[in-house]
């Protein structure tokens, strides 16, 4: 119990220290013009502090500094903030249950939220968004920013609403220190002696109020119109008749923003109706802001190459050089020829593209083609044996079952399904094109004698490369099944077929396509797909297993009570691991009888990741569907294996 309550009261000490080196840093930055957090977050380190340590000498010492701060004054309009699309397909849901008949577009200003106050015309203050209802009185500061009128030409009482800015010239010519004009703008607007607040800008788009004679203004177009007319610098406004003109307009901006006079991060998009109930929502409605993301870029792209993979001839854009998401990005999936069709893509089309959650650069939309902008040549017949493709729009494949692309591409997963090691690429290609290794049972009748007829192979590792061959000669049938690379059959559809019954060999070559078609997952062309491709390979796959090359383990029903909970759980990956590598956790699962999935679906019991919060695809899907997310201990523990976490899923 002493152990407890010393425990306690060291941790009640330790978050002391924490808060006072907070108070103290936060103090010193507001007093320089650098605030790092709101006065409202402030306010909450100081009252958890009060509460703790009550008498704290901090308390005493800055106490009166504190109530010097910027005064507290109500605003005359709520300055809420905006619902975010961050992507196409988000905007255009949003726009769908709108409805607009006209859509205004402007610039999202990435600066500090302002409410400049008149009465009968004339300036009287200016106060900061603060919650959105009171803010920080900055009159004097204001006073010395460009954009603000202090007479109106009509007597105007109401507020406008702006954004606090900082050019990019003047903060390339005076503030260069700072990591960007943002952070400059926000550190100014509330210095206590006002320096640098006439280097400042304040650009408008809002206003509520009236003159003596009524409303100034009926419609969003009128207001801005109003604005102008007042003297205030207004954000520009563009007209769209649809959202998918709003769209377009977007991807020019994100390729253009960059020599704009002022910082954007987004646009934002209303409808030309002004709506005083919706916009006294501190969450209006009726507009929301279309951001840029981190994960989007506009770039060219410069040509297209076509991998062949298996029977698939699959094209890959090749774009002149853009970073996202923290990477140069130079290459893009353009995922078939009904994509390259439907977007009118050309070499030298501009084009967005987008890197989002872990899936690879993928060419989103077309921006503009150019006038010198020139047809993609679309392959007609495989490089590798000459016959005709056959060209399903979204889909590019040759029908030649005896390809030797299909063949060779059939031993490279194997190979990774099997994780057998030490036959790299160029390795597997020299025994192929030499007719040692052509199908999958040709593996295991290899020799050290074979290798050693290759140059620069020693007969340590080729017995090395027999070893490992030989190591792996023990796998489940959902391995067996996947790594015969069979058309839409991969390791989850392969456990589903184990799941299903098809839990032997001979069970499996039995079915019917018709019976495959019942599986949940397997519609008829995938179940067709399997049939025909099992035909194919079916003497392969008797071979492994009647020579004694594979031994297919039985399939794991249950584990054990109180071995393992995840015997028939399904499991998706996110991010690294710290104690192994994805691979490894994949088999950790399916040796104990789960189920792995590359993605997130409804379905799903567990998205495992070392970091909850991160913006990935899988981590925000998870938390919409309200998926169980565990860390990596959590994962171990239901394994039996070592780790510990006390975050609940």
């Amino acid at each position: 119990m002493a152990d407890t309550v010393r425990e306690k009261d060291d941790a009640v000490a330790s978050r002391v220290r924490e808060l006072e080196a907070l108070i103290r840093h936060h103090q010193e930055r507001y007093y320089n013009g650098e605030p790092e957090i709101s006065d409202e977050e402030f306010d909450a380190l100081w009252d958890e502090l009060a509460s703790i340590d009550p008498g704290n000498a901090l308390l005493a010492s800055i106490g009166a500094d504190r109530s010097e701060r910027w005064p507290k004054y109500r605003h005359r309009m709520t300055m809420g903030s905006l619902s975010k699309a961050t992507d196409p397909g988000s905007f255009l849901a949003w726009a769908a249950k709108m409805n607009f008949g006209l859509y205004l577009v402007q610039y999202k200003l990435d600066g500090a939220s302002i409410e400049l106050q008149y009465d009968e015309g004339r300036f009287v203050r200016g106060v900061t968004r603060g919650d959105g209802e009171i803010g920080d009185d900055i009159t004097p500061n204001v006073m010395r920013m460009k954009g603000v009128p202090k007479e109106l030409p009509e007597p105007f009482s109401g507020a406008v609403r702006g954004e606090v800015l900082m050019s990019r010239a003047i903060h390339a010519e005076k503030y260069a220190d700072k990591a960007n004009c943002r952070n400059a703008a926000n550190g100014l607007m509330k210095r206590k002696d006002g320096k640098g607040a006439e280097d400042l800008d304040i650009i408008c788009y809002d206003a509520l109020g009236s003159l003596p004679s009524g409303p100034p203004f009926s419609t969003e177009l009128e207001k801005i119109a109003w604005l102008q007319r007042m003297g205030f610098l207004v954000v520009p406004t563009i007209e769209c008749k649809s959202p998918q003109e709003v769209v377009a307009y977007r991807a020019k901006m994100m390729e253009v923003r960059a020599s704009l006079p002022y910082d954007i991060d987004g646009l934002v998009v209303k409808g030309n109706r002004i709506d005083l109930e919706d916009a006294s929502k501190l969450r209006p409605e009726l507009q929301i802001a279309f951001k840029f993301s981190p994960e989007e870029a506009v770039t060219t792209l410069v040509d297209v190459e076509w991998s062949e993979s298996g029977t698939s001839v699959t094209p890959i854009g090749l774009v002149e050089p853009v970073r996202l998401a923290g990477t140069t990005v130079q290459r893009a999936n353009l995922a078939n020829p009904g994509m390259i069709r439907s977007m009118d893509l050309r070499i030298g089309s501009k084009v967005v593209i987008t890197k989002r959650g872990e899936i690879i650069p993928k060419i989103e939309s077309l921006v503009e083609n150019p006038p010198d902008a020139t047809p993609i040549p679309i392959p007609t017949h495989c490089s590798l044996c000459g016959i005709p493709l056959v060209d399903e729009d979204t889909r590019l494949y040759c029908p030649n079952a005896a390809c030797p692309g299909k063949a060779y591409h059939r031993l490279e997963k194997w190979l990774s399904v099997i994780d057998i090691k030490d036959i790299g690429s160029a390795l597997l290609r020299r025994l192929f094109d030499a007719g040692k290794v052509v199908r999958i049972p040709d593996l295991y009748s290899l020799t050290v004698e074979d290798l050693l007829s290759f140059e620069r192979m020693g007969e340590k590792s080729a017995q090395k490369v027999i070893r490992n061959i030989k190591a792996h000669s023990e796998v489940s049938l959902a391995q067996f099944i996947a790594g015969f690379d069979i058309e839409g059959i991969g390791l989850l559809m392969a456990e589903k077929l184990v799941a299903a019954g098809y839990d032997s060999l001979d069970t499996l070559l039995h079915a019917s396509w018709s019976d495959f078609a019942q599986i949940d997952g397997f519609a008829e062309i995938t179940a067709k797909a399997l049939y025909q491709g099992l035909r194919l390979v079916e003497a392969d796959m008797r071979k492994l297993v009647d020579r004694g090359f594979v031994h297919i383990r039985p399939p794991v029903i249950a584990a054990p009570e109180g071995k393992s909970a995840v015997a028939g759980k399904s499991f998706c990956f996110t991010g690294e691991l710290a104690t192994m590598k994805r691979a490894e956790a994949e088999k950790l699962v399916r040796d104990a009888g789960g189920f792995v999935k590359s993605s997130v679906t409804k379905d799903l019991d567990y998205l495992v990741t070392n970091d909850p919060n991160s913006g990935s695809e899988k981590n925000r899907k998870a938390h919409e569907l309200s998926i169980n997310i565990i860390d990596e201990a959590q994962f171990l523990a239901m394994l039996g294996r070592e780790g510990n976490s006390d975050r609940a899923g």
